[in-house]
């Protein structure tokens, strides 16, 4: 808190990828004296700019950005750390008397942060080592199909790539008998760290995916097969978590000559338009979100003055 005893106040803006955040969000804070902090999950690893659509150096340069390049792509990140840190960035712009803009489409840090970590049940290492085994026998896809006939609504909210957070709503389930998205809903009637208003960006679904598709296109035309094979030179290994992201796993198959790189295109597209619907299921489960279309600029800056008044 500062000085006056009242919490720090902060506009999140939140939404599918490629519908449109940063952009806006830099017109605001250039508008409202503010900063930007980054709520992406991917822009946290150095060296890593094409494929997770990071704001490019002119963006950076007209508008403060936090959390981006954070580590590297072998170092562990979560949303505990995500949260110890935006936490320092926020009490110091608010000590500043900044305006502060959180901006992203990583739900679980946007909650992380303004709610605090849920309380479930900690890690169970002999279960975690049953969910492994299952993984070297039977693969990644198993253990996701077997999340979605226990929990339905966790899988819809997971990528099928993602065996960390897979197995963790599976270990959730078996350990607590409860959904591990029960279980964040739940903790969203908790006391919160900052006072808020969360405006989220929606568009028409055949737009979004379209501007997905030529978001991809130009990731292509950039050199994401080149920042791939650099990674690849830098020993960054395939197997690590950031290198298993859409977009950056198709071209290292490419790479490995294990699909042409128009079938790796099609399936980077395809796996971004699923992530978009998830990170909608996850947002629109939470009623303080208010939705606006971000071509409505008037409307997003009315919301946020009003708040920030």
């Amino acid at each position: 808190m500062n000085s006056t005893g009242h919490k720090p106040r902060i506009v999140i803006i939140l939404g599918p990828t490629g519908v449109g955040k940063t952009e806006v969000a830099i017109k605001l804070a250039r508008e409202y004296g503010g900063e930007i902090i980054s709520v992406d999950s991917m822009q946290v690893y150095r060296y890593m700019d094409i494929g997770t659509a990071k704001p490019t150096s002119e963006e950076q340069s007209l508008v403060k950005h936090h959390l981006i390049d954070v580590v590297d792509p072998d170092e562990e990140f979560d949303a505990a750390m995500f949260m110890s840190q935006a936490g320092e960035v926020i009490d110091r712009l608010n000590s500043e008397d900044k305006s502060i803009f959180v901006v992203g489409g990583t739900g679980l840090y946007i909650e992380a942060l303004i709610g605090g970590l849920f309380n479930g049940p900690g890690a169970d290492r002999s279960l975690r080592s049953a969910y492994r085994k299952e993984l070297e026998e039977y693969g990644r896809g198993y253990l996701y199909e077997k999340l979605k006939k226990m929990d339905e609504a966790a899988a819809e909210t997971i990528h099928p790539n993602d065996v960390f957070r897979t197995i963790r709503a599976l270990e959730v389930l078996e350990l607590s008998g409860e959904s591990i998205v029960k279980k964040c809903s739940d903790h969203h009637f908790g006391d919160k760290r900052y006072d808020f208003i969360k405006i989220g960006f929606m568009i028409d679904r055949a737009l979004l995916y379209e501007k997905i598709n030529r978001r991809v296109e130009k990731m292509m035309a950039d050199g994401l097969v080149e920042e791939v094979e650099k990674l690849l030179k830098m020993g960054y290994d395939e197997t690590l978590k950031p290198m298993q992201a859409f977009g950056y796993k198709h071209i290292v198959n490419c790479i490995k000559e294990k699909c042409d790189i128009e079938e790796a295109v099609k399936m980077i597209k395809s796996n971004t338009r699923h992530y978009a619907k998830r990170q909608l299921t996850w947002f629109r489960a939470d009623e303080n979100v208010e939705w606006v279309d971000p071509s409505n600029i008037g409307v997003v800056r009315e919301k946020t003055g009003n708040f920030l008044k």
